[in-house]
């Protein structure tokens, strides 16, 4: 059993990331600005405000943590631009003032930076709205700071090309650096089933200081 902190944990992924956990045996704090949004109700789950910009309000919530999940959003692509990576950086300043009794750092990543079958990047496909390039880029930015940091245990994972609420069938398969295809062509995987391969990662960590994906 881990002791597992969401910082986003009200949202489509950061829910399921809590239900996960705390249906697997964990103990799970949810990190929120407003507790009153925590719909879930579990033993093991306990809510606390936090702020994932604030390092000092970050180290508060991941102390005595043993992995800290970064689910957090921005609403729109101008949301994303001024909340990812800014957050990154907020993060991994947080832990390092905890040490070497930091947990380790999974954070949600993005999809635009994966290698597509013709070598180029997900956000290089023509006709892709502008809105959606800045949440995409603002990924990027992110994980391009997290490839910069050796002094913090950090893990990025990409999701499919779509993601979204749905069922847990219990399989994904994964890669490192390329969107997971289906032989129907489509990339997807359900928010579920994210859920499920990020908590697999807490529990058997196979990709410390660096980003791998999942999809069907």
């Amino acid at each position: 059993m881990s002791k597992i902190a969401v910082l986003g944990a009200t949202g489509t992924i950061g829910s399921r990331v809590v239900r996960e956990a705390l249906d697997r045996g964990h103990q799970v704090t949810a990190v929120v600005r407003d507790p009153a949004k925590v719909s879930q109700s579990h033993p093991n789950l306990t809510v606390t405000t936090g702020d994932a910009l604030d390092p000092a309000s970050v180290a508060a919530a991941a102390a005595g943590q043993d992995v800290l999940v970064s689910a957090v959003g921005g609403g729109d692509g101008p949301g994303h631009r001024s909340t990812i990576e800014p957050s990154a950086r907020a993060l991994v300043a947080a832990l390092r003032t905890l040490g070497a009794d930091a947990p380790r750092l999974l954070a949600v990543g993005g999809a635009g930076s994966l290698r597509t079958a013709d070598g180029r990047q997900v956000w290089d496909a023509p006709g892709l709205p502008e809105w959606l390039l800045q949440i995409m880029h603002a990924h990027g930015d992110a994980l391009n700071y997290y490839r910069t940091v050796t002094d913090v245990r950090w893990t990025n994972l990409s999701p499919a090309g779509l993601i979204e609420p749905g069922e847990r069938t219990g399989g994904y398969r994964t890669a490192l650096e390329d969107l997971v295809v289906a032989a129907d062509g489509t990339s997807r995987i359900t928010a579920e089933d994210y859920a499920l391969a990020l908590i697999d990662e807490v529990e058997q960590p196979q990709h410390d200081g660096r980003r791998f994906t999942v999809g069907y």
